[in-house]
């Protein structure tokens, strides 16, 4: 079976995936595409209803899909650690080591190269702004030019914690005080794209919501359904995000990706309907969406409107998609597990992927269209997923 051969391929061998598709580089610094990457945390298909959620309604991010492309299957790791080593490492953890969030803060600079110091090595100015857990050190360790980060998880007001919450600026450390810290991040976020207008940049821009413990926004009002208002102001922020873009007259060349960290959260699971239909798996869970996430790609007068594809991809591939979009050479220290998908993209065949890889902890799966092998060997139809994933008993494996 081909599944079984592609674990051996897999097969922790050192094969190097290279970006497929460099655009020819640019002598004027100015001419390169803008990259902004999005990543909300905890945010799961069934929380976007351009997805087909029942319960929530996210117009600005389903005006990026509509205005671009959508991912049917984008996969990451189940869990918000390991998945932000995979997405920035372009490498599997069984490489990084990277497997559950205590791992994560074992990385290190002189280990494995990041996003931002392999478009650092193609003129980009960088900047992370957000959550940078479970990830060590600073976000500058690790090639950022900029950073504002706040510690841990589901950071949105001082008053909601009973011992002070600090948050870091390139450096220095600060007291939350009364801000709002998603508003706090969006201000950061609005000067460092003002300041470098005129460079390509590259903005990391790590949400907090939509993490547990959910709490009021600005706009909620008494009785609301509190995890609603969340998905809303997130839906929000992007929008002025773009509007930022607008006004500076930048969105023209900017590549913006939006995606999810992990699947949704235990609790909140179960509203995230498609159709009436419950998904199997969650945050934490080696089921379908624990891993399978949001992934919205837009970039205005080069990626083609209104697209929705089934192509498989991987949260290893965005390192070396990323690159290409670029013109930057990938890194040459380590094994890369992802591909570029940038041809998919401009509407070319390219070179896509036939499987994915998820690992968490000491399980791990491959999935193709249609199939997924687990580590315990046990195999599963996925043709009814993400609903449902129907095991193949022996007998039924031996008979076919």
């Amino acid at each position: 079976m081909q599944l079984f051969k592609l674990i051996m391929s897999l097969g922790f061998s050192a094969i190097v995936f290279s970006a497929s598709a460099q655009p020819k580089k640019s002598k004027d610094n100015k001419a390169k595409p803008n990259i902004i990457y999005i990543l909300a945390d905890d945010l799961g298909i069934g929380d976007v209803s351009c997805y087909g959620s029942d319960s929530n309604h996210t117009p600005i991010i389903d005006q990026l899909a509509k205005n671009g492309i959508r991912f049917n299957n984008g996969y990451t790791a189940p869990l918000c650690g390991p998945s932000r080593a995979l997405i920035l490492t372009g490498r599997y953890a069984f490489r990084t080591g990277a497997v559950n969030q205590d791992m994560c803060g074992d990385m290190k600079p002189s280990n494995e190269v990041l996003i931002p110091t392999v478009l650092k090595s193609a003129g980009y100015v960088t900047s992370m702004v957000g959550k940078w857990g479970q990830l060590p050190l600073q976000p500058s360790d690790f090639g950022f030019d900029d950073y504002i980060r706040f510690k841990g998880s589901g950071i949105y007001w001082s008053k909601e914690k009973s011992k002070a919450v600090m948050y870091t600026v390139n450096g220095v450390d600060k007291p939350l005080g009364d801000d709002y810290m998603p508003d706090l991040m969006h201000n950061h976020m609005v000067n460092f794209v003002s300041n470098n207008k005129d460079k390509p940049f590259f903005l990391y821009y790590s949400l907090v919501q939509v993490h547990a413990k959910i709490q009021e926004t600005p706009d909620s009002k008494p009785g609301s359904d509190l995890y609603a208002d969340n998905i809303a102001y997130m839906d929000k922020l992007v929008g002025k995000l773009l509007k930022v873009l607008d006004s500076l007259k930048l969105k023209e060349n900017t590549f913006i990706y939006f995606m999810g960290d992990n699947g949704t959260a235990n609790q909140y699971a179960a509203r995230g309907t498609i159709k009436g239909k419950p998904l199997s798996g969650k945050k934490g869970s080696m089921l379908e969406c624990g891993a399978l996430v949001p992934n919205i790609a837009y970039w205005p007068g080069v990626i083609a409107p209104g697209q929705v594809t089934n192509t498989l991809m991987d949260a290893s591939d965005l390192l070396p998609t990323f690159a290409d979009i670029a013109g930057a050479k990938l890194p040459t220290q380590n094994v890369l597990d992802g591909r570029s998908f940038l041809p998919q993209l401009l509407g070319k065949k390219g070179n896509p992927r036939d499987w994915i890889f998820i690992e968490l902890g000491n399980k791990w799966y491959v999935r193709d269209a249609k199939w997924k092998l687990n580590r315990e060997g046990e195999l599963f139809d996925m043709s009814n997923a993400p609903f449902e994933e129907k095991l193949i008993k022996t007998n039924e494996t031996d008979e076919s």
